[in-house]
Formats: structure tokens, C-alpha cells, sequence
């Protein structure tokens, strides 16, 4: 199928795979209950539209405001896999759905949840199900247990929240297969109650991928939705395994969301596209910066890895953080850039610390003039500048990995600094995606995540989906079949208006706090 946008007097993201169906139409402004998720618009000439930007409630709810002060709201197309609002009321309800989502959240020592972003993320997909009168089985891992079960592994810390967020009470089984779990399956009511199976990872046939235990997590469902992003790069029983058992087998809201992002508006960008890539080491982000040289006009490096790439060129790096072993890679890298019209931009100062600590001793130096002993530990206030303004006409924006050691207050400057001019493009129209790991941690900590097109919940799948690699999560869901809508519209009859549009229900806008009287899009077929 070709490329496929959707529009309401804007336009979104181009997604992979998909046909080209257009959505107009007017709404009214609303307030969202799930913040930290925004996507961008951009217009589409033919109808002498505008570039905005449009906010996400709950993940799929969407508002912008134009110049005339008007508010629009935007479905956001879907890649190449069945998604989960492909699927009626019909096809859901009394079914039995197995939803595998990421509810791997931080706890304390007293087992309280630190951050609900993940769950938070989750909720539009259960509700989505539970409305359309599924009976829903939610199944997740939470931190790394060794030997079968540990109590301070299991998923009860996440039972009251999902409850509270959904507004149901929320029932939970001790184990994720077995006879408990059947007996606690049969006794669901349509749509009425969620079940949380116990942490899968208390089975080590989940990371190996075991069709036997597969077998038996699929063995009380009809249904399978993959909702989690942060693993959807294992092949594990409840990731890739259980789809041999269930079909259909789909992606849900999240993850089709991700897959908008990462896959389609990466692969399709508005230009000038950058590429920010920081963090500690160059080896980490090899198969992404090379994947990134395919696409991007400019690449922009920062932390810890521009001191191998400044060594490679023979300038002095203190006691600074360096891959020997990768110094002819730095080479090859800023060779391929130069051969392929890429700019590549290292910082030109940085901030250097007598230690690592900090309360160390700082200076702010050139790039190359790094005294031995001295370090450096974010990037200088030129370097932030020239940033800037390579960003400046910038259309698409990727960031992953932080500019500094921005947990130390003294080394943050230049990571906030990054994520403030994001903050700033996102609001002129650019598309700003935020890829996994330490960079959504630096743009939460600035209280910047509101702001951005898109925040990812994939730490190793961002990457991975960056680096163009196959994610065996996605590649085991069902294909949209030929000639099936990738409007969102769950499969809901459309009516043939005398303009030549079609008109039809969203089910994707039911999920947010003030649901408008109507639900109608005009899609317009180009």
C-alpha cells in the first residue's frame, strides 16, 4: 500500500505502509487527563492549509489551535499492522482479549510507583477494549527476577492504580497460567472488569521464548494485543510467542502510536530532518547514526561520545571518557557524512570537571584544549548555540541521549538547553520525537515532555527501531489487509457524502475526559 495521511485541516504524520485518506473536520478545545504525549500537523498544500501542532490526550486524543484561534483534532494514522481500532464492538465483545502491555514501573523500597507514566500509557487500549465489551487478561514483567517468583517483583504495587485510572475495580491472579487463571477468566463480565496476570518473567520459559508456555498463556484468550513498545524488540512467549495461538493478533493503541513516530514519520520526514545523538558511548549508537546518515540533512552529537570522535581527530581529551578501540569508527562515521552531504556537528566547547562529582570544579573550554585531569561533562554554551541554529529551520527532529550528565545540576545546562529550543520548534510545527532512554528522563526532569511531538516508552526498541531493525513484537501482529481503512475507524460503516468524502465514526475519540456530541470525520480520498 502507499504512504497514507489523515487530516483535518491539517496533516499528520506519514506512516509506513499505508493508503492516503484525508480527515476535516472542527473541534472544540478539551483538557487532557493524560499529558506528556504530543503530536505534530503539518499542511497539506493542495488545500491551502497551514502547519500546526496538536497535542495528545490519552495517547489518541488530539487538539491544536491555529493562528485564527480555531481547534482541530487529528486521528493519527497507523503502520502497516493491524491495529487493535481496526478491530467492532462485533469482533470484541465477549471475547476474551490477552493484552500484553509494559506496566514495568519504578517502585521504592516500600513498593509505591515512583512514575505511572506506563500505566497511564496502557489505559487508552484497556478502555478501548473494555467499552467495546471485552473481557480483558493484562499481562506484563516487572524488574528482572532471577529464580521464579520474588514478592518484590509482583504486579500487585499496579492494581489499585490501574483501577483508580480506569474507574473499575480491578482484579488481580497470582500466577499468569494455570488452573486460578482459568477459573478467574470464566467468572469476567463483558466489559466490566480488567484481570492482571502475574509477572511472566517468573517463568524463564517468557525470555526463551517457549511455545509450550505460550501455549498455555494464550490458552484462556481469543484475542491477542500487543501494546507494549518497550519489549516489542524480544521475541519472548508473551511478545512474539503467543501469536501462533490467537489471531487475530494486533497492535495496540501505544504501540501503533510508536510505530506513527519512530517508523513512519522517520522514514518519511518533513526536511530539514536532524538527528540529536548523545549519551555516554559511541559504541551504543553505531547501527543508529549509520541508519540516521541515510536520512537526516544534520547530525548533531553531544555527551560523552564526542571525546572519541575528538581523539580520532588528534585533539587533546583529559581524562575524558574514550573508546579507543573505536577511533577508526569515529573516522569512518564522520567520513561517510562528508561523502553522503550530511553535516555532522561536534560541539565546539565544553564544560570540563577537575572529577566526577557534583560539587567538582568546573571551566567551560574549547573542544581539543581539555586539561589532563580534567574532564568534560556537557557541552559548552557555543556549542549549545550553534545547536540552536542548526536547528532553527529544522522540520523533523529526533533526539536520543543527552547532551551532558544532566543528573548533576552543574552538567544539565546544555541538555535543558536542547530540550527548551525542542520545546520551542515543536510549538512553530516542527515534528520533535524524543527516542527512549535517558533523553525522555531529561525532557520529563525540565518538565518539557508536554511539549514534545512525541515521547517514546521504548528504551532498546527505540533504537532498534531507529537502526531499521526487524522488532520481532510488531513483525509477529497481523498485516492490515488489502484494501482495509487505516483511518482508525474501527471498522465503522462509512457514508458516501455527495462531495465525493466519506463520512464515518471515530471510535479513537471517545477517550477523553469531554467527549464531543459527535464523533464524525470526513475522509477525502486522494
Amino acid at each position: 500500500m502507499a504512504n497514507m495521511t489523515m487530516r483535518m485541516q491539517v496533516q499528520a504524520p506519514v506512516c509506513a505502509g499505508c493508503h492516503a485518506p484525508r480527515v476535516q473536520r472542527a473541534r472544540p478545545m478539551r483538557l487532557s487527563s493524560f499529558q506528556g504525549f504530543v503530536a505534530p500537523a503539518r499542511l497539506a498544500a493542495s488545500r491551502g492549509l497551514f502547519s500546526q501542532q496538536q497535542s495528545f490526550s490519552s495517547l489518541v486524543n488530539a487538539q491544536t489551535r491555529t493562528p485564527c484561534s480555531r481547534s482541530l483534532r487529528t486521528v493519527v494514522c497507523m503502520a502497516a499492522k493491524k491495529s487493535v481500532s481496526d478491530l467492532k464492538k462485533a469482533d470484541l465483545e465477549g471475547k476474551v482479549v490477552l493484552v500484553r502491555a509494559d506496566l514495568n514501573v519504578p517502585l521504592d523500597k516500600s513498593q509505591n510507583i515512583t512514575d505511572d507514566t506506563r500505566i497511564r500509557a496502557a489505559i487508552p487500549t484497556l478502555k478501548y477494549l473494555t467499552d467495546n465489551g471485552a473481557r480483558v487478561l493484562l499481562t506484563s514483567h516487572l524488574g528482572r527476577p532471577k529464580d521464579g517468583p520474588e514478592d518484590k517483583f509482583r504486579l500487585n504495587p499496579v492494581v489499585p492504580r490501574l483501577s483508580e485510572l480506569l474507574g473499575t475495580n480491578v482484579q488481580k491472579a497470582d500466577d499468569c497460567i494455570g488452573e486460578d487463571v482459568k477459573q478467574k477468566t470464566q467468572a469476567l463480565k463483558n466489559g466490566e472488569v480488567v484481570l492482571v496476570l502475574e509477572n511472566v518473567r517468573f517463568y524463564k520459559e517468557e525470555t526463551k521464548n517457549d511455545p509450550e508456555f505460550a501455549k498455555k498463556l494464550a490458552a484462556n484468550a481469543d484475542i491477542f494485543v500487543n501494546d507494549a513498545f518497550g519489549t516489542a524488540h524480544r521475541a519472548h512467549a508473551s511478545t512474539e510467542g503467543v501469536t501462533k495461538f490467537l489471531s487475530p493478533s494486533v497492535a495496540g493503541l501505544l504501540l501503533q502510536k510508536e510505530l506513527d513516530y519512530l517508523d513512519g514519520a522517520v522514514k518519511d520526514p518533513k526536511r530539514p530532518f536532524v538527528a540529536i545523538v548523545g549519551g555516554s558511548k559511541v559504541s551504543s549508537k553505531i547501527g543508529v547514526i549509520e541508519s540516521l546518515l541515510e536520512k537526516t540533512d544534520k547530525i548533531i552529537l553531544g555527551g560523552g561520545m564526542i571525546f572519541t570522535f575528538y581523539k580520532a581527530r588528534g585533539m587533546s581529551v583529559g581524562s575524558s571518557l574514550v573508546e579507543d578501540d573505536k577511533l577508526d569508527l569515529a573516522k569512518r562515521l564522520e567520513e561517510a557524512a562528508k561523502s553522503k552531504g550530511v553535516e555532522f556537528i561536534l560541539p565546539t566547547d565544553v564544560i570540563a570537571a577537575d572529577k566526577f562529582d557534583e560539587n567538582a570544579n568546573t571551566k567551560v573550554v574549547a573542544a581539543g584544549e581539555i586539561p589532563e585531569g580534567w574532564m568534560g561533562l556537557d557541552i559548552g554554551p557555543d556549542s549549545l548555540k550553534a545547536f540552536q541554529s542548526a536547528l532553527a529551520d529544522a522540520k523533523t527532529i529526533i533526539w536520543n541521549g543527552p547532551m551532558g550528565v544532566f543528573e548533576f545540576e552543574k552538567f544539565a545546562k546544555g541538555t535543558f538547553g536542547v530540550a527548551d529550543t525542542l520545546a520551542e520548534l515543536s510549538a512553530k510545527g516542527a515534528i520533535t520525537i524524543i527516542g527512549g532512554g535517558d533523553s525522555v528522563a531529561a525532557v520529563e526532569k525540565a518538565g518539557l515532555a508536554d511539549k514534545m511531538s512525541h515521547i517514546s516508552t521504548g528504551g532498546g526498541a527505540s533504537l532498534e527501531l531507529l537502526e531499521g531493525k526487524v522488532l520481532p513484537g510488531v513483525a509477529a501482529l497481523d498485516e492490515k489487509s488489502a484494501g482495509s481503512s487505516s483511518n482508525g475507524n474501527g471498522g465503522g460503516e462509512a457514508q458516501k457524502n455527495a462531495d465525493g468524502s466519506s463520512t464515518y465514526q471515530d471510535p479513537l475519540d471517545v477517550y477523553c475526559d469531554d467527549n464531543p456530541e459527535t464523533d464524525e470525520c470526513r475522509v477525502y480520498d486522494t
